[in-house]
């Protein structure tokens, strides 16, 4: 895949997946934002509610004993409001006859048990007298702009005493009582109750705590716990006047607002989580198989490009020493017969290495290796390793030491195939070393493990590369410079093998200062 046509797929894939979660989150705010509407709007309402619940109560506890029959108290009669006014008609000369007559007080007169606070209910009487006079002249009855009818239509309405009688009583009780104190006028069990049942009615499922306020201060008249810097606190006024005035007001406390609003959407806020996760790694998945598949087209290529430059010197080296065969002045010269067989025996070998190596990882990889593995001493599968190499090293001017410091070195192992692991080591150990290698080997017991390092002070490796070093065909990029031969496949073989004898291989390394290969093995008894 062309490398701008990939970015720009991964680039798109990118924004429609952050996209995706964009709308999804947009979406849970705005179900969010909407669910806290909602829940403040049907908490005003509970309010506002239980605040016309109370002042009914508080009327209608003053006005069932001032009109119960049985009572103590006195009643306004039922002539009350006909005695202030009434009408005659006169058919013959087509008019109508506005009344009213004087009432005395006394016969109007109230126990004072009605409202506790009034020395005498002549007080109350004359509230009354005031309240219907209020009435008529607001009907403008003493007026010229309604005609007969209306004006009887009017007196009529009046004259129905239970509605008029309460609207009376509601203006003079509200005057009144406004003297007592506000726990006399209502109780904290009355508001607790009320608040639960017109939450429950709403399907408000919150706690609250609730206090009363006097023209911003508070009263003793409040819930335990109730905070006037609660977030979701909402207040509405209590005990209104006729003109909607009121000094007290009803604070409450939802303390559970947050839980009441997220439980409905939380259901839908995780499904819609889940299924941007579900899409989340779905995304990841197939962008990590794309940069694999890359990788993977990548590295096809750079092996290809590896192999071909191996095969392309032993090729060409045999191709000349053959060449040089048939020239009829070498062919008779057997000492330099003999040179170029030995070339086209050693470049033949190379070759027959490199693709044994292929080979050998491709079963490691499908379980195809039959590993036979009997009791040897790791000192002596190194010191096989080492004399590989020995010649190489000694022509290049270096040397490889062993310091053996372990007392037990006895391992379960299939000797051919760790010796490779060792000679790979050792062989990347010169690759790697730009002059002359310099390798030391130490051995030491750990418990009942046996640890070899192998050092050498080559150019060494970056932390990115020690993470890579052990995978299938990878090399260190140098471009296009291929000055350290092989196809990136000893190191990978290495661990194949260590971990089917069930021990481990790590690395340590700093760039210019070399590499540290640490074995670690299992010993036998």
């Amino acid at each position: 895949m062309n490398k701008k046509l990939f970015v720009l797929l991964v680039a798109l894939m990118s924004l429609s997946l952050i996209g995706i979660i964009f709308v999804q989150g947009y979406w849970i705010k705005s179900t969010i934002d909407d669910r806290e509407q909602q829940f403040s709007y049907n908490a005003k309402q509970v309010l506002m509610n239980v605040s016309e619940e109370i002042q009914k109560r508080e009327f209608e506890r003053y006005y069932f004993q001032f009109k119960n029959p049985d009572s103590v108290n006195s009643r306004l009669s039922d002539r009350t409001l006909t005695e202030y006014f009434y009408s005659n008609r006169d058919e013959n000369r087509n008019e109508t006859y506005f009344n009213t007559e004087t009432i005395l007080e006394e016969d109007y007169k109230v126990s004072s048990g009605f409202l506790q606070f009034a020395q005498d209910s002549i007080q109350f009487t004359r509230m009354i007298n005031k309240r219907v006079t209020d009435i008529v002249r607001n009907n403008k009855l003493d007026g010229d702009n309604l005609s007969a009818r209306q004006r009887i239509e009017h007196i009529e309405r009046m004259s129905r005493m239970e509605e008029v009688e309460k609207d009376i009583l509601r203006s003079a009780i509200s005057e009144l009582v406004v003297r007592l104190p506000v726990h006399k006028r209502v109780s904290e069990e009355t508001i607790t109750d009320l608040l639960e049942e017109e939450l429950q009615s709403r399907n408000l499922k919150t706690e609250f705590e609730f206090g009363i306020y006097n023209n911003s201060f508070a009263t003793n008249l409040h819930s335990e716990n109730f905070s006037l810097d609660h977030p979701a606190t909402y207040a509405v006024p209590l005990f209104m006047d006729n003109a909607g005035k009121s000094g007290y007001q009803l604070l409450v406390n939802f303390t559970n607002k947050k839980e009441a609003v997220l439980s409905s959407v939380i259901l839908m806020a995780c499904l819609s989580i889940i299924f941007t996760l579900i899409i989340v790694i779905a995304y990841s998945s197939a962008l990590s198989q794309l940069i694999k598949q890359r990788q993977i087209s990548q590295i096809k290529t750079d092996f290809i490009n590896n192999m071909t430059h191996e095969f392309k010197t032993p090729i060409a080296t045999i191709n000349l020493a053959l060449d040089a065969i048939k020239n009829p002045k070498v062919i008779d010269d057997q000492t330099k017969v003999s040179r170029y067989l030995q070339m086209i025996r050693d470049e033949n070998k190379r070759m027959h290495a490199q693709v044994e190596n292929v080979l050998r990882i491709s079963k490691l990889e499908k379980n195809e290796l039959d590993l036979k593995k009997e009791r040897h001493q790791l000192h002596d599968i190194i010191h096989d390793a080492v004399s590989h190499v020995e010649l190489i090293i000694e022509d290049r001017g270096g040397y490889v030491q062993t310091h053996f410091g372990a007392l037990r070195s006895s391992i379960l192992a299939n000797q051919d195939h760790f010796t490779n692991v060792v000679v790979n080591i050792l062989d990347n150990a010169i690759k790697y070393s730009e002059d002359a290698p310099k390798i030391d080997i130490y051995t030491t017991n750990v418990k009942n493990y046996i640890y070899c390092e192998i050092r050498d002070q080559g150019v060494g490796m970056n932390k990115l590369v020690q993470k890579k070093i052990f995978e299938k065909f990878y090399r260190e990029h140098t471009g296009d410079i291929h000055n350290v031969k092989g196809h990136g496949l000893g190191l990978a073989y290495a661990r194949q093998i260590i971990d089917d004898h069930h021990g481990e291989i790590t690395v340590s390394s700093e760039k210019g200062k070399g590499s540290t290969f640490i074995i670690k093995l299992p010993l036998i008894s």
